[in-house]
C-alpha cells in the first residue's frame, strides 16, 4: 500500500488538541486592524477548534493525523 499524502497547506495550519478535536488560529488579524474593533482583535487571539463537520473534512486532507 503506497503512503498517503498529506495537503502540505492543511499540515500549517492544523493540529489535534489532546481530546482529538482539530484546532485552527483565527482569521482576520494580519492587516487593516485600525478599522476592526478592539473586542474583536481580542476575541482572536489564541487558537479554537473546528466544528464536527469542518473537523471531517480537514482530517481527509492529513490521514495521519487520525492516529
Amino acid at each position: 500500500m503506497p503512503k498517503l499524502k498529506t495537503k502540505s497547506g492543511a499540515k500549517k495550519r492544523f493540529g489535534l488538541t489532546a481530546s482529538g478535536k482539530v484546532k485552527r488560529n483565527w482569521g482576520h488579524k494580519r492587516h487593516l486592524l485600525i478599522n476592526k474593533s478592539k473586542q474583536g482583535k481580542r476575541l482572536r487571539r489564541g487558537t479554537t477548534t473546528l466544528e464536527k463537520g469542518d473537523a471531517g473534512l480537514v482530517q481527509t486532507y492529513m490521514p495521519y493525523m487520525r492516529g
